[in-house]
């Protein structure tokens, strides 16, 4: 599954991103969040993420440190294996420019994550496309908030009923996970 750039995917939540463009092994975007709009916690288990303000608040979460806040100008970082979590501290819309390092398959993750979110209820993803996500790219990405019972016992028997069923027929081209 290829995508032409730049590519906009965005969520019912508030939460959007342009997928600009690649800078070396960086994929290089936009992001905008409405007020208190933000993803969860999460780990990406192979890339580095950095963002910078441009507009608004943003309130990050290093998962076991004090949440943290910063304004135009300022940067952070998140390390590839740190549980970590961003939102719009503001009241106004926060705009932000970033890196994901290396690219690798996150364009169809988070499209995929983002389209499964936007099809769910209570701010999850429709079941089967999560199950997918989580049983298929467990070795990239990470959800830390999601109870051990559900990623090691729910999402797998949801996995293997949605191949029993064909749910994943249209995701014959989608990258295979490193």
């Amino acid at each position: 599954m290829s995508h032409q750039f730049p590519h906009t995917i965005e969520t019912k939540y508030g939460e959007k991103i342009n997928f600009l463009r690649m800078d070396g092994n960086r994929r290089l975007l936009a992001g905008f969040c409405k007020p208190m709009a933000g993803p969860g916690m999460h780990t990406h288990w192979r890339q580095d993420e950095g963002v910078t303000v441009v507009k608004g608040k943003i309130g990050y979460h290093i998962l076991g440190e004090e949440p943290r806040y910063g304004g135009p100008g300022d940067s952070v970082t998140f390390k590839r294996g740190v549980p970590h979590r961003f939102w719009n501290a503001g009241e106004d819309e926060l705009h932000i420019t970033g890196w994901i390092d290396p690219a690798e398959n996150v364009v169809f993750f988070l499209s995929t994550l983002y389209d499964a979110l936007n099809r769910g209820e209570g701010n999850r993803p429709e079941l089967f496309d999560g199950a997918y996500l989580t049983c298929r790219y467990r070795r990239e990405y990470d959800a830390p908030e999601i109870p051990g019972f559900v990623k090691n016992v729910i999402m797998p028997v949801a996995y293997s009923i949605g191949l029993l069923l064909g749910k994943y027929r249209k995701f014959k081209d989608a990258p295979k996970p490193y």
